[in-house]
């Protein structure tokens, strides 16, 4: 019996950090009738580039025909897929919990439980910070929601490679940068 393969792949990409870029893409993945399950835009260790990490699912259409088309675009300079063990990955959740005097030391607790953090206190809500993969906040939430969620928002999902190499270390094409003009003359 053979497993079926996952069709969620998580795509990291290094851009050049220039309006419109993540217009282009998400254009890109939407007209190949590709879904996007998650993305996170950031800044790197260089700053004129940005980092996306694209979480996209790709069932029935092989990854392979959408890195070749965000290949052709200009502004995308490396593009890296980090799945499986040999990357990590996070999301940031922030959710107003319902907590009023009765409940509020069991929602503590799962807090606790779960490693996360406490950011807001009200007299009938707390908010909560949590920090981890998709399963753990899922995990978080399905506890939580007895006392009831009055309010969440998620973070798409980042990913870095594991290990010392990094994705700009090589094949990371130079970005020019105007010098400055030349002051008095």
């Amino acid at each position: 019996m053979s497993a079926v393969p996952d069709s969620r792949h998580t795509l990291s990409v290094l851009v050049e950090n220039k309006p419109g870029v993540l217009a282009r893409i998400a254009g890109l993945f939407s007209r190949r009738g590709f879904n996007i399950d998650s993305l996170a835009v950031g800044p790197t260790e260089h700053p004129e580039v940005s980092r996306m990490t694209i979480v996209v699912n790709v069932e029935g259409s092989p990854l392979e025909q959408v890195t070749k088309q965000l290949n052709k675009l200009v502004e995308v300079i490396k593009i890296v897929e980090l799945d499986g063990p040999a990357s990590v990955n996070r999301e940031l959740l922030l959710v107003k919990v319902k907590a009023d005097a009765e409940s509020r030391g069991q929602v503590l607790d799962t807090v606790q439980l779960f490693r996360a953090k406490v950011v807001d206190i009200a007299p009938d809500a707390v908010t909560i910070q949590a920090v981890g993969n998709a399963d753990k906040l899922a995990d978080l939430l399905r506890v939580l929601e007895p006392f009831g969620i009055r309010e969440l928002v998620q973070s798409g999902m980042v990913a870095i490679g594991r290990g010392s190499r990094s994705i700009s270390e090589r094949n990371l094409r130079p970005v020019t940068i105007p010098a400055p003009p030349a002051v008095g003359g």
